[in-house]
């Protein structure tokens, strides 16, 4: 199973933090964003690679990072060629492009890197492996303007997805979806060919949001909480929390 970290955002909502330095790598404490879940997804048995999908402005910052790391899987960084944010290819593009790139023909973990996670990727993996099919996370969202602004997922009594819908303004569920996925082998050739048959580009979410309607996915709820750093505020929030790192403009 390959880990594929898409971080080829620019992650303008944090300004100057972020102008020149990828926010995966921003420090929490004495480890980075993304250290602290490859910290925990490199234990996994399954996964034998790190991929990691970043942009042209940043590759030379996380190569330079991953010569540092001493992980017992082996991590590639992957350059999708874009300089801006205007030009981004955005998250599913982003994912197909190592899918070419790489000949990638494997179970994938798919995460976004800008998570504080509470619990064990692990538990994820044994879940889809039981279940066999392609997988997504969810966490029950009891706000309903919070559901609004992310995918909300109907499913059965045995955790298969029934209906997943993108930022809906009349939720049918409560179970909101995180950018945390499982894509098996046998459903690479529906991802491959996603966008030109209507998916979505932007967000990771678009992708599972095809999936569901093209193969049997099932759902994990989330066994713990996570922290999700989207803007300055929430960074400094979580420097304060979980480290003891200085907010500093780079």
């Amino acid at each position: 199973m390959k880990n594929i970290v898409i971080a080829a955002g620019y992650a303008t909502r944090l300004g100057e933090l972020t102008k020149n330095f990828p926010k995966p790598l921003l420090k929490i404490g004495n480890n980075t964003i993304l250290g602290r879940m490859l910290d925990d997804i490199d234990r996994i048995p399954d996964i034998d690679e790190h991929i990691i999908v970043t942009n042209h402005k940043f590759a030379p910052i996380f190569e330079e990072w991953a010569k540092e790391q001493h992980y017992t899987k082996p991590i590639t960084i992957i350059d999708d060629g874009t300089e801006s944010n205007e030009t981004r290819l955005g998250a599913v593009c982003d994912l197909l492009y190592a899918l070419d790139q790489l000949n990638i023909n494997d179970d994938m973990l798919v995460v976004a890197a800008d998570n504080i996670l509470f619990f064990s990727f692990q538990e994820f993996v044994d879940f889809a492996k039981a279940k066999q099919t392609s997988c997504i996370m969810c966490h029950e969202q009891p706000s309903i303007e919070k559901l609004q602004r992310t995918g909300v997922i109907v499913m059965d009594e045995q955790n298969r997805v029934l209906n997943m819908e993108e930022k809906p303004q009349v939720p049918k569920s409560h179970w909101a979806v995180p950018p945390f996925y499982i894509y098996r082998k046998e459903d690479l050739d529906l991802v491959r060919h996603s966008v030109e048959n209507g998916c979505g580009k932007d967000a990771p979410g678009n992708l599972a949001h095809y999936m569901v309607e093209k193969t049997t996915m099932h759902a994990w709820p989330m066994s713990a909480g996570r922290f999700d750093i989207g803007s300055l505020d929430t960074y400094k929030e979580a420097c304060e929390r979980f480290g003891r790192a200085r907010i500093k403009n780079r």
